[in-house]
């Protein structure tokens, strides 16, 4: 048993309690989880982001803003201010997730979406480093970062940076941007840890985002209408949101623990059986929420990649992170927040609480914990 008390320790220890950590991108979906369970862990945690730019978001409905040490509506674009809110916070943690993460977006805004995703994410780094005080930063990218060739085997982390469309190549950038800003800056023995971490399609309560499966699912059942897909083939690997989550956790806890050693490229998916076709994902939905009708829309020329995948050895073997959902689980979760959000059934912070409270309890007793 002493290999599985020591990964229970990983999440469930006191590691985070009176912590400060600085989240940029709070408002958003994976912010609003992120900034939750910090706060369950008893972290004091800052928050730096644009205001919701959807309706309704969760961080609104949670009325996470209330529930957080501090709450600040900034532009990561605008580095003056986010210098003095950093200076001001001192955080000892950074978890950078602002950006522009849609790929469709990216067509009409590509401007914007490089602005925001490289140089919002050098100005947070550069902000962080003159700031002074900050271990360790997690800097949160996609698995959409990697020069996809839609092969069939998942990418590693040592595998070329790319892609196709001004989001994914803007991540790519960031990926690349981060190597030289560690290595340019970040050398001293006393200088700030970062690493950066990798997810695939990332799914869970409370996104409302336009051009996303499950929420355009949801949209259209609850407004009685069919739910259309554009690429049923398309593979994607699909995780609950506190997959990804807790490994930032992990890799943040590791920074400050063990040091330079993490200080890399982390990449956090499912397991291959997790790795599903979008049609196969809008039947589950349906499954889980008792109704709905697909049907398949004419594609655009937008261009989205077909199959993509992600390597998680490295995670595994390295951090001793692996994921606790499989991807019926992880629909079926997500499916019972949307329901008990519409029917307002329960108080829905209440809710999500229990969700953070059920995963830990997986990792808890999670036998794969015991491997190392």
């Amino acid at each position: 048993m002493g290999n599985l008390e020591q990964k229970r320790d990983i999440m469930l220890n006191e590691f985070y309690k009176d912590k400060k950590v600085f989240i940029t991108g709070h408002t958003g979906f994976k912010g609003s989880w992120l900034a939750l369970w910090l706060k369950k862990l008893g972290a004091k945690v800052c928050g730096y982001s644009l205001k919701p730019n959807t309706n309704p978001s969760m961080f609104d409905e949670l009325k996470i803003e209330k529930r957080i040490s501090k709450s600040i509506y900034g532009d990561i674009l605008d580095y003056n201010n986010l210098y003095s809110v950093v200076k001001e916070f001192q955080p000892d943690i950074v978890f950078h997730l602002a950006a522009q993460p849609l790929v469709r977006l990216s067509y009409t805004e590509p401007l914007n979406t490089y602005m925001t995703n490289v140089i919002g994410s050098l100005n947070v780094l550069e902000a962080c480093r003159q700031a002074g005080m900050v271990k360790a930063f997690v800097n949160i990218t996609t698995d959409k970062c990697y020069e996809n060739k839609e092969v069939e085997y998942g990418y590693k982390e040592d595998d070329p940076m790319g892609g196709y469309d001004m989001y994914s190549s803007s991540k790519g950038c960031v990926e690349i941007m981060s190597s030289s800003f560690r290595r340019s800056f970040l050398q001293d023995e006393n200088s700030m840890l970062l690493a950066t971490a990798r997810a695939g399609n990332v799914i869970g309560g409370g996104d409302w985002a336009q051009d996303r499966l499950i929420p355009d699912c949801v949209r259209a059942i609850n407004e009685g209408i069919k739910i259309e897909i554009r690429n049923p083939i398309a593979v994607r690997p699909w995780q609950h949101v506190l997959e990804p989550l807790s490994g930032y956790l992990l890799l943040g806890q590791k920074l400050c623990e063990e040091g330079k050693k993490f200080a890399e490229g982390f990449n956090f998916g499912p397991n291959e059986d997790s790795v599903l076709k979008v049609a196969d994902v809008a039947k589950l939905v349906c499954k889980y929420y008792e109704k709905g009708e697909i049907i398949v829309h004419k594609k655009d020329n937008l261009h989205e990649a077909n199959l993509l995948m992600l390597n998680i050895e490295k995670a595994k073997n390295v951090l001793n992170w692996v994921p606790t959902y499989s991807a019926n689980e992880a629909i079926k979760e997500t499916v019972e927040w949307y329901k008990l959000f519409y029917n307002k059934e329960v108080e829905m912070y209440d809710f999500t609480m229990k969700q953070i409270e059920k995963y830990e309890e997986n990792i808890k007793w999670n036998k794969n914990y015991a491997t190392k």
